[in-house]
């Protein structure tokens, strides 16, 4: 442990990976399933199915009474989607599938955002885009004996960036984002979605990440349903939410939910990941 943050070795970050590559399974699988007329309930099954004939165990399922292998949130919904069989996914729809597992004591996340069917408004694909930019942007701002505010102030900035380039305001939402995991889902530190870059908590080898931007068509503001885990925005706009578990090496980052641990999206950057497979 360091200042509370837990600190794995190489041989715990690649047992999270073998959790990661289920996982990734698991998402790739209900997207590809995904279509209207189907309820969150039966995309919650398909994703429970994967993952438990993986012979690996939901993290989410029981979380604090959370009924759900996955969280999955719709259109204004932003994070937190209880999946129901009364929720029937239509043409259009923008759902967020926030899911992940256990193997052997380690733990993933992931989130993805993506319309259902063929519909797919123009400024709700710059939403999803510009939410999976600030992602990776953080992750690239990931290093050991960099700060948080590095990872937290890329986000930041890559949402800023989307605006002048889309020509539309995009919602940061604040209270939510991302964390540490490791032997828990949920860890310290947490990670806001801005930040000042050179700022906060020291990064080093052996931590792992959480990065999880989420975004709105509106201004960012949210409000918890009587259910007690359901966010939504309070001027009913629709949100994206995209995430991924990334490990702090002394060589470099590997991203553990990404099936090329990232290697196709940090080649921009610069950044060839390192591999745990």
């Amino acid at each position: 442990m360091s200042k509370g943050i837990e600190i794995k070795s190489r041989d715990e970050l690649r047992k999270m990976r073998a959790s990661g590559l289920i996982l990734i399974r698991a998402l790739e699988t209900m997207r590809a399933a995904v279509e209207p007329g189907m309820t969150t309930y039966d995309v919650d099954a398909i994703g429970s199915k994967v993952i438990t004939e993986a012979g690996a165990i939901s993290n989410f399922k029981g979380y604090h009474g959370f009924t759900g292998t996955i969280c999955s949130s719709v259109n204004d919904e932003v994070v937190h989607g209880i999946p129901s069989p009364s929720k029937v996914l239509a043409d259009g729809d923008l759902i967020s599938i926030d899911c992940g597992c256990i193997v052997d004591g380690w733990h993933s996340d992931s989130a993805i955002s993506f319309h259902v069917g063929g519909s797919a408004p123009t400024a709700e694909v710059g939403l999803i885009q510009a939410a999976t930019d600030s992602m990776w942007a953080g992750i690239a701002a990931m290093r050991a004996g960099g700060k948080m505010g590095d990872v937290t102030s890329a986000i930041e900035g890559s949402v800023k960036a989307s605006v002048r380039r889309d020509g539309r305001g995009y919602g940061e939402v604040a209270g939510y984002g991302g964390h540490g995991i490791g032997s828990a889902m949920h860890m310290d530190p947490f990670l806001p979605n801005f930040g000042r870059q050179g700022k906060g908590l020291k990064l080093v080898a052996g931590m792992a990440l959480a990065i999880e931007p989420m975004l709105t068509l509106g201004t960012g503001v949210t409000k918890e349903l009587d259910d007690g885990w359901t966010v939504v925005t309070k001027d009913g706009s629709r949100a994206a939410h995209v995430e991924h578990s990334v490990a702090i090496l002394d060589d470099g980052i590997s991203v553990l939910t990404a099936a090329d641990a990232g290697a196709a999206m940090l080649a921009p950057y610069g950044i060839t990941p390192i591999s745990l497979d």
